[in-house]
Order: C-alpha cells, then sequence, then structure tokens
C-alpha cells in the first residue's frame, strides 16, 4: 500500500543563519533510511560548516543560487541547475547570493547527523 506523506517535518539546521529544512521523506518525517528528500531554504549569506558524509546527494536549486565549495574548488549551481556530490567527499553548502537558494535534496542512503560528519 502506497505511502501518504501529508506534510513535510521541519528540522534543525547547521549554518550560521537560520535555514528551513522541509523533510518529505527520510529518518525524522517516515521513518525512511533507504534515502531523504528534503526541501531546503537558506537566506542570504547562509553557510555550514564543511563535512565529508557517508551518502550520495543530488541536488537541483529551484530558485537563488547554491555554492558548493569541494577540495578541488568551488560550483555555482544557479536555479535550473543540479550538482551530485559523492559520498567520502569533502563538500561544504553556502548561499552567499542576494536572494539565497530553495533547493530540492535526495541523499542516498538518508540524511543522519550521525553520518554527515560536519567539521568541527
Amino acid at each position: 500500500m502506497p505511502t501518504h506523506i501529508a506534510s513535510p517535518k521541519v528540522i534543525a539546521a547547521a549554518g550560521n543563519k537560520p535555514k528551513t529544512i522541509a523533510e518529505f521523506i527520510g529518518q525524522v518525517n517516515s521513518s525512511t533510511s533507504a534515502v531523504s528528500i528534503a526541501q531546503m531554504k537558506s537566506p542570504p549569506g547562509w553557510e555550514e560548516p564543511g563535512q565529508r558524509p557517508d551518502f550520495d546527494e543530488y541536488t537541483v536549486v529551484l530558485r537563488g543560487m547554491l555554492r558548493v565549495e569541494h577540495e578541488q574548488g568551488l560550483i555555482d549551481v544557479e536555479a535550473g541547475q543540479a550538482v551530485i556530490t559523492n559520498r567520502g567527499e569533502w563538500v561544504r553548502y553556502s548561499s552567499p547570493g542576494a536572494e539565497g537558494a530553495e533547493y530540492i535534496a535526495v541523499c542516498l542512503p538518508a540524511f543522519s547527523p550521525d553520518t554527515v560528519h560536519r567539521d568541527a
């Protein structure tokens, strides 16, 4: 039988400014460990600590620009574009642009605070 997700759950986000994470599917909202799907809204000037997660992350930017810093440089991902980050590689996300960013993040396996491995 299909599982209807009536609404997302808002969960706490890391970073220097408040960011909204609305998890539709994942460990918090649906007790799903295989995948997480969340809508993110980050304000202008937001940045989070670097991380070396144990999951692949597939991100589609809906509005604004998301900056993805990695060990070889950085990628600015604009609205209508996507980026894939692979488990085990160091990345750091930010939204330095004037309008912030809104994006969908899909993590395989599902995001967990225990598997994100944020920098101190």
